[in-house]
């Protein structure tokens, strides 16, 4: 007989102890009897044991499918990392058939692509570097450098992944990279379906396919011969999971770039402050298109102010589009009473539900709960409700009040479910089919518009007031990134409707971000990350007393570690989220081992751990 240490796919459970007959390869993917459960649960082979001296339950079946060696290694570092399972951290890998693999046939490609003089240092300095950063300036031609690099790789015979933020997997991207790449590229995002990924895993198992262009969960596909990671929009946060792992795909091609040799190449206009601290970066800022952008300051309240109105109208007049950006999506972010001024909160959770009018309902963006849109006020009975910060919805139906001859889009998550719908849309746009596309940050996310002459940016103090220790970064960032899609040939125009117009004129229009990232870094300095290294503790439950109760327990806790610091405790900004209340602590350490030890140490049901917290 022999006994086997086995890793449950999902599961919170530390690996268990099975026996099996079969003289089993450590990687492969069996399936056991777990408890009392019915169904036959996923697991896998981490290691080889000697007998125990408790009995052992006998492994149920083989599969075809297994977890190589570096799978193994990559998901022991998340979960000692990110403190989690190794059944958690394996099971955001795709797992593959070995027989489907094959020696790769010759390939090569020539991309036809001529660099500038800048772009080949760029290209250059990358490939020295190893890991590097491409500090390149909208326009400037930072995917040519890419495809150069990727090019290099695939002719060596290795393969590429270029990772993008899912919902900047643009037609363009796609079809610039299969000019080149033709069928040896492949599209890879949550909404590719079953079937389909299956033929590319085949396909990049038999070397049919070298590059993979997709969402952060391309990084954990079955690559052979993996040359080159690319990570475009380095600085979106959607390359951090919400769920367990709480893995940040940037720092985790870090790692694996590292490891295992392959080169890294992190690109953006805006990098994060960390990415610019850590690691080595090349400047490229001459553009490939003489872009003259006129910027505008606004302090108005209104929905659209006139001179916002007055703009847009010029711009439709002169046959060119328009982009309204808009944090918020929905009619409005908030419904308060003029009479006792409570909001109209979510049964479930302790948010305010937003108005969605062409549904006639009120709706919960976090629990999905909705609701009709009540008469008047459900606190007193008696107020009459009044809408705060608006939405996309709202602007969207406000702007085809007034040019009722126009075409007008929304570009938002309740707009845009499919993949189908984003093709469609953009195309659209790109095509002069719509004059104004109104959106939330899918706007900023690398779409090139050639025909945009005015970007409006509304709602960004929502941004820079989060409650962050990110949130100038973030809004600066989304405000670069948004100005970058008027103008992209020739003349554009932005206007920016702020109360902080100081804050953003300096940094925008007289300072480069470089300099706005030096002074945030000197800011950050002993107490921010990337000096510091923060964790999120969240306790989540049905019974608010019994949850306050395990947070009090682990603060006394924590606050005697003299290795790490208690930075604040207590109710989260929302504290009911589907109807369980939460607390949260935040701690931070400058030693990762003294950080890590502390959240090891946290045995809780109701806990669940946000390494390198964006709080």
């Amino acid at each position: 007989m022999n006994y086997y240490e086995l890793a449950i796919l999902k599961s919170p459970l530390t690996p268990l102890t099975y026996q099996s007959e079969n003289e089993i390869k450590i990687g492969k993917k069996v399936l056991v009897k777990l408890a009392r459960m019915k169904k036959l649960c996923e697991a896998v082979v981490l290691k080889k044991v000697e007998k125990p001296t408790f009995k052992c339950v006998d492994i149920q079946e083989l599969t075809n499918e297994y977890y190589d060696l570096k799978m193994l290694e990559t998901a022991k570092f998340i979960s000692t990392y990110y403190v989690c399972s190794i059944g958690e951290a394996l099971s955001s890998y795709s797992a593959f058939d070995e027989d489907l693999e094959k020696d790769f046939e010759e390939k090569s490609f020539d991309s036809d692509i001529k660099l500038s003089k800048k772009q080949e240092e760029a290209f250059t300095f990358l490939k020295e570097k190893k890991q590097a950063l491409l500090f390149a300036n909208t326009g400037s031609g930072k995917t040519e450098v890419y495809i150069k690099t990727i090019e290099k790789h695939l002719n060596e015979q290795k393969q590429a992944v270029l990772l993008m933020p899912e919902i900047s997997l643009t037609p363009q991207m796609q079809k610039r990279l299969e000019k080149v790449f033709h069928t040896s590229v492949a599209i890879w995002h949550s909404k590719v379906t079953k079937k389909k990924k299956k033929e590319i895993i085949q396909a990049l198992l038999s070397g049919e396919i070298r590059l993979i262009a997709g969402a952060r969960s391309s990084l954990f596909l079955p690559f052979k011969n993996l040359g080159v990671i690319v990570v475009d929009e380095e600085h979106d946060e959607s390359y951090k999971s919400d769920s367990k792992p709480r893995f940040q795909t940037k720092d985790l091609a870090i790692y694996l770039s590292k490891k295992y040799d392959i080169q890294l190449i992190l690109g953006s206009a805006t990098p994060s402050a960390s990415s610019f601290n850590k690691i080595p970066y090349y400047r490229l800022k001459e553009t490939f298109f003489e872009t003259k952008r006129a910027i505008e300051f606004d302090d108005s309240d209104a929905n659209l102010s006139p001179k916002t109105i007055q703009k847009i109208n010029k711009t439709l007049q002169e046959n060119k589009q328009v982009i309204v950006f808009l944090p918020t999506r929905a009619n409005f972010k908030y419904q308060i009473c003029t009479s006792c001024g409570k909001s109209v909160e979510c049964p479930y959770c302790s948010v305010s539900m937003s108005l969605h009018k062409n549904d006639l309902a009120l709706k919960c963006h976090y629990c999905g709960y909705a609701q009709q849109i009540p008469q008047t006020c459900p606190s007193c009975n008696t107020g009459i409700i009044h809408n705060l910060r608006v939405g996309t919805a709202q602007i969207e139906e406000e702007l085809n009040n007034l040019f009722p001859n126009k075409v007008i889009k929304r570009f938002d998550r309740d707009e845009i479910k499919t993949d189908t719908k984003l093709k469609a849309v953009l195309n659209d746009f790109n095509n002069n089919k719509i004059d104004i596309l109104v959106g939330t940050q899918m706007l900023s996310k690398g779409h090139d518009y050639h025909n945009v002459k005015l970007a409006v940016v509304l709602g960004i103090d929502s941004v820079l007031n989060m409650n962050s220790y990110k949130a100038r970064e973030k809004a600066l960032s989304l405000l670069i990134q948004i100005a970058g899609r008027s103008g992209r040939k020739g003349e554009g125009e932005v206007i920016i409707q702020t109360k902080n117009q100081e804050f953003f004129e300096y940094f925008f229009t007289q300072a480069d971000y470089k300099e706005f990232l030096e002074e945030e870094l000197e800011f950050r300095e002993d107490l921010y990350p990337p000096y510091v290294k923060m964790a999120r503790i969240l306790f989540a439950h049905a019974n608010g007393l019994k949850v306050k109760d395990e947070l009090d327990k682990y603060v006394n806790i924590l606050k005697q570690n003299n290795s790490i610091e208690v930075v604040g405790f207590g109710q989260c900004a929302i504290f009911k989220l589907a109807n369980k209340y939460r607390y949260e602590v935040i701690i931070r350490s400058k030693s990762i081992k003294a950080i890590l030890t502390a959240l090891h140490g946290i045995n809780s049901t109701m806990a669940t751990i946000d390494m390198d917290t964006n709080y």
